[in-house]
């Protein structure tokens, strides 16, 4: 059994989307309409901040995009030709409706609102040194550290100011930034979140966070933006710059596996692709004698493709979605999920009955889900389930921008995987390695130290995780810090803990 890698956090939830545009008079409605093609990256709540003639406008609440805004006239009141919009999920801050984006900052001179999607790993840090300085906080949000930061420059220019400020937060960010004449778009020095800047018929600009937001206004694809970068869009057209040349590319893996919508492209490459072939290798690493192949809806049915192909079994409908219903994966309490699970899935029973079913799914997280779903399997009449796992198992936090920060709920991080697969109930479990997934996705070269973060299995960070550990001083004091496998500087406080506890 292992430990609880980072104590009091908050449970496993997605990130966020953004959507921002720049000289449309429709600019509030396109981001509408593009918010919607990025729902599924947040449900907690929505918002959208419209610049009319240099005066902005705020609209935000809790909920489901359609829902917040289901009185069309809080669309209307945003009038304007630039807007920049947010769908979140909670990965620093609280539920509450001060933290539901796009923040907004009046000051005496100026107005700002600020998008974000990621977490900032060193923002507990910077907020009590601003307290320190005086800064008030309107929110829990991490994201309001930025503002702050920016107010607080002594440079004289906004671009510099901006630039300062970014150089002083470190994690996983993607912003947006609408001032009175100017929208803005940055990424961290990493990349971790993805993010992409296209151009509509007429020539003007939106960014936003995935490729398949673009598609459903009509936008075509420019490029990603690239880490550490500066974009800038106003009258005069874009201008991009670097804001500090110390990057590489680590996308978060979890964008390919789960997160990113199918028909999204990423740094390159198709997710639907890349799911594909996850699939594929799953079934060439980890085959079994079976009948059917039966993929869990929606994110999984990639990979079983794959997995039915490569293992040449039929791959039959055995589940069928409400489609209706929220995906439990980003539901913010466990009774909540459950409850998701039992309305929104059931069992094909004129497929299943007396087969031996491959059960294919794209993650194991907390093993809830899957146990739900083979029981109905079981029930509707499958002689065999055996499950296999489109990535490797869940084993360590992450800090970037999903909100994975504790393995108390992480099944594989306190279970061997044959007690996952007795807990689950399923004939055998398997997942994918590691090495297949990164093979799969296949993405192309970006230079020494990028790739793909593959923190969630491995527990490799490619940059330090600030707030979410503490110094190691007295380890090394007392010779633990031997026992260590990786680099120091990439371990949380208990996971140090728990490795030194388990070697001793």
């Amino acid at each position: 059994m292992v430990a609880s890698l980072v104590e009091n956090q908050n449970s496993l939830n997605e990130e966020c989307g953004i959507f921002g545009v720049w000289g449309r008079s429709d600019a509030a409605n396109m981001t509408y309409y593009g918010l919607h093609a990025l729902q599924h990256r947040g449900q907690e709540g929505a918002g959208i901040v419209a610049n009319q003639c240099g005066q902005l406008w705020q609209e935000r609440g809790l909920g489901l995009l359609g829902d917040v805004f289901h009185d069309p006239k809080r669309l209307e009141r945003l009038k304007g030709t630039a807007a920049i919009g947010h769908v979140r999920y909670a990965t620093a801050g609280n539920s509450g409706i001060e933290n539901i984006q796009p923040l907004m900052a009046n000051f005496s001179d100026a107005q700002l609102s600020l998008a974000h999607n990621g977490n900032i790993t060193n923002a507990k840090t910077l907020r009590c040194q601003l307290e320190d300085q005086g800064a008030i906080f309107q929110s829990s949000s991490d994201t309001e550290v930025l503002l702050h930061l920016i107010r607080r420059s002594k440079s004289k220019h906004f671009v510099d100011k901006l630039k300062a400020a970014l150089n002083q937060l470190h994690g996983g960010f993607a912003f947006l930034l609408l001032t009175a004449d100017t929208l803005y778009a940055a990424l961290d020095p990493h990349g971790f979140r993805p993010f992409v800047v296209g151009q509509l018929a007429d020539g003007k600009y939106v960014v936003t966070s995935e490729t398949a937001a673009l598609a459903t206004v009509g936008a075509r694809f420019i490029r990603d933006v690239q880490p550490g970068e500066l974009i800038t869009i106003n009258d005069q057209g874009i201008q991009i710059e670097q804001y500090t040349m110390q990057t590489t590319l680590n996308i978060d893996v979890m964008e390919y596996i789960y997160f990113a919508r199918p028909d999204s492209n990423i740094y390159g490459v198709n997710v639907h692709n890349a799911r594909k072939k996850m699939g594929a290798a799953l079934a060439k690493e980890q085959p079994v004698a079976a009948d059917i192949v039966v993929g869990v809806p929606n994110s999984a049915l990639s990979a079983t493709m794959g997995y039915a192909e490569a293992a040449g079994l039929p791959n039959e409908m055995g589940l069928v979605k409400n489609q209706y219903v929220a995906r439990t994966f980003i539901e913010p309490t466990q009774e909540r999920r459950e409850r998701a699970v039992r309305m929104k899935l059931t069992a094909n029973q004129a497929v299943v009955t007396g087969k031996r079913v491959v059960l294919v799914d794209d993650s194991i997280v907390r093993g809830t889900t899957s146990k739900y779903i083979i029981n109905m399997l079981r029930e509707a009449g499958a002689s065999e389930v055996h499950v296999r796992v489109a990535s490797p198992e869940f084993k360590f936090p992450a800090f970037y921008g999903v909100d994975m920060q504790t393995t108390d709920e992480l099944m594989a991080a306190n279970h061997t995987k044959s007690e996952m697969c007795e807990i689950i109930g399923a004939d055998s479990l398997e997942f994918l390695s590691v090495d297949g997934l990164v093979k799969a996705i296949d993405l192309p070269y970006f230079g020494e130290g990028s790739g793909l973060t593959t923190a969630y299995f491995d527990g490799h960070y490619p940059s330090p995780i600030y707030d979410y550990q503490e110094t190691l001083t007295t380890f090394v004091q007392n010779g633990l810090v031997d026992f260590l496998p990786e680099p120091t500087t990439m371990y949380s406080p208990t996971q140090v803990r728990s490795i030194a506890g388990q070697r001793l």
